[in-house]
This record gives C-alpha cells, structure tokens and sequence, in this order.
C-alpha cells in the first residue's frame, strides 16, 4: 500500500465510528461487521470478502492505541490525504520528494527523519536508503478467523483444529510470477525500483509504477496458475491452542500464525474470535465461576452441610449457616477461572430456598405448629407505615 493510499484511507468510515469513539464503540462495530463479511458466511462473494479485510485493516490500526495516535496525527497533519500537502506559501515553495520523507533513516532528529519514523511505523516501513520494492521482505497479511467453544473449553483452555486459507507464494512459480522455464525481467520505466515520482508542481511524491505495480519486475510470460501475480490461496489446517480463561467476544492473537511474508518477510498474525455456549448448570461473572443451589426451607432455618459441584473437578461441600436468606451468596475460594498470573477466581454458590409445593397431612401439621410457635415474629412490622412515610 503506498503512503497516499494508505493517508486517503478513512478507518473510521470504514467501522462507521465517529473519530472520538471509545475503544469499546470501535471494538463493537468491528465484531458486527466481522460477522457480516466473514468469508466463511459470504462463499463465492469476493466483494464482501474485500470489504471483510477492509474492516480488519482498519480494526488493527484503530484497536491499536499507539498505531490509532499515529494514523490521526498523519491525518492531521496532511489534512485528508497527500493530496491536499501544501509546501511553501504563495506561489513559491519548493519541491521534495515524499518517498524521501516516507522511507528516510530512521536516525538523526531532523523533522525529515521524525516523519519517517512516524510513518515507519504505520506502513511497516523503515530502515534506511532505498531498496527495491520488488526485492523488499514484507510482511504477510493477518487472518481473522472465529471458533466456538464449550463453557468449559473456555474456562479450562483448549486446542482447536482451523482451517485458514490465505495468500501465499503461487506454488508453480515460486513467487515469481512467470511461467516455468521464463524469468521477470527488471522493469525499465522505475529501473527495478517499484517507485516512480509524480510531480504536481510545488512538490512530488513517490507512488508505486504503475507498469509493474511496485514489483519492480516485468514478467512478460505470466504464470498461468497466478496470472503473473506470484500469489496464490493456499489452504493449511493448524491446531491453534486457545489460553484458558477465554470469555465470550474475546479476540486472541495468535503471533506468527497468518500469511506468510513475501521475499522472506515475517508471516502475519492469526486473530481468533471466540464464542462461547453457555452451560446448563455454572455461569461466569469476570473470573468467578457462579451456580445457584436450591436447598430446603429446613436446612436454611436450621443450617446444614451440602455438597456443591465445581466445574470438571470432585464436588465441594459447602456449610449453610441457619438463618440464610433466599439470595444468599457464599465463596468457595479458588474454584473459578484461572487468572494470567496462575491464581483463579472463586465459586460463587447462590442460595435458592425452595418451598414444597404439596404436603402431607404430617408435614401440614408440623407446619402449622411452627407457625403458631413463631407467630410472635412479624417480618412486615413497620413495612405499611415505612410505605407511608416516604
């Protein structure tokens, strides 16, 4: 991507977020377009699938609070786009070169060398002179991909087959775009260097040629397989390990696991959206693990011992103090989501007192005399004349 193309971009539009929108806002609207324009839901669609990587390009910038910084000072400070770079005032000024500004050393402190670094970073670019863009590791591109798991995969970690497709060097012609037995050729109008300069007057700026669309190399007999391109979709199945923990939404970086690079660049970044079922019996709350226990009308007057379950592990038995209320909550230290530093999050285990819906002429009897015996004890005492106050 040339730095033009790159500054024209508007990664907000594309999310369709305002430019104060909170990491959050980004976030949400990334994950509904994502699914919308998944090429796992859209087969055959190319359109949607250009549109899926659009949204992805911009969620790596804007996600990023140190990339974001950069992409809207650039943006500032060249207004909308190169286009609209003004150098010198009136009718003066004086013309430079933007490949200069863009692909400059990255020392010294010149304000040359501090745009450079500055757009070094946004363009994964940098270094110092000039190579050939043709000849110029680049990294590989990352791949979105989204997975669902069991409530307990989630909370105990898992190992999950995918299937990525991508793009990668073409097989038949090992990347060089020409038919096999014929090799590319430098091209003659950038001489090899994948840049032409285009002046518009008070100032030029470097772009990619546009006969060898920045590959430096003409290839006069093209691949049949790539049609001269050198790329090609290629398809592998990974085990990807998802880090116990994991919540619903989550987005894990797998590091190294994308596209390969081209010319011996590093390979891109694997992104993994997770879903998570939900689970019959144990819900979650941040790292606490939550169920909620019905126990008798007896053992909460009286207090009793019970045995709870824990998730994947022996059941816990849990002490009910006499008196609990309905609601009532009580820890079980340690036995809910394991936590970054090795530590984990409790058990939050509910109290639901259920009362009986049938009885017995015995149970009916024993009832009514404990409600004789405690008649004295009126838990609405005052509740009328609290209402009226208020």
């Amino acid at each position: 991507m040339s730095t033009k193309d790159y500054l024209e971009k508007d990664y907000y539009a594309v999310l369709g977020v305002p430019k104060t929108a909170s990491a959050e806002e980004i976030k949400k609207a990334y994950r509904k377009l994502a699914r919308q324009y998944h090429p796992d839901a859209n087969h055959g669609n190319p359109e949607k699938e250009t549109k899926f990587k659009e949204v992805s390009e911009a969620y790596d910038v804007l996600s990023d609070p140190k990339r974001r910084k950069e992409y809207d000072e650039a943006r500032t400070l060249f207004g909308s786009g190169v286009g609209g770079v003004r150098v010198g005032g009136g009718g003066g000024g004086f013309p430079f070169d933007f490949g200069d500004l863009f692909g400059g050393s990255q020392q010294g402190g010149s304000p040359t060398d501090r745009l450079g670094d500055l757009f070094g970073g946004l363009f994964n670019r940098g270094g110092a002179g000039r190579t050939t863009t043709g000849t110029r590791p680049r990294r590989g591109q990352d791949i979105e991909s989204e997975v669902t798991l069991s409530f307990t995969e989630a909370v105990l970690g898992t190992t999950v087959s995918l299937r990525l497709t991508s793009s990668a060097a073409c097989a038949a012609c090992s990347g060089t775009g020409a038919r096999a037995g014929t090799t590319p050729r430098v091209c003659p109008t950038c001489e090899g260097t994948g840049a032409a300069s285009r002046n518009l007057g008070s100032f030029a700026f470097s772009e990619p040629c546009r006969d060898c669309k920045g590959r430096g190399l003409i290839v006069d007999n093209p691949c049949p397989v790539c049609e001269g391109s050198g790329r090609a979709k290629s398809t592998r199945t990974i085990q990807a390990r998802i880090p116990a923990g994991v919540d619903d939404g989550k987005r894990v970086k797998l590091k190294g696991k994308g596209a390969p690079g081209e010319n011996g660049g590093p390979p891109g970044d694997l992104y993994i959206l997770t879903h998570v079922k939900p689970h019959a019996v144990f819900g979650r709350s941040g790292d606490n693990l939550t169920i909620t226990v019905p126990v008798t009308f007896a053992e909460a007057a009286l207090g009793a011992e019970i045995k709870v379950p824990t998730l994947k592990g022996m059941p816990v038995t849990v002490r009910i103090p006499p008196g609990t209320r309905n609601g009532q909550v009580q820890r079980v230290r340690g036995r809910g989501v394991a936590r970054k530093d090795g530590t984990k999050g409790d058990l939050l285990v509910t109290f639901e007192v259920v009362v009986p819906k049938h009885l017995d002429d015995k149970a009916r009897e024993l009832l009514t005399e404990f409600r004789d015996a405690t008649a004295g004890e009126d838990p609405r005492a005052g509740l009328l004349e609290k209402a009226r106050s208020e």
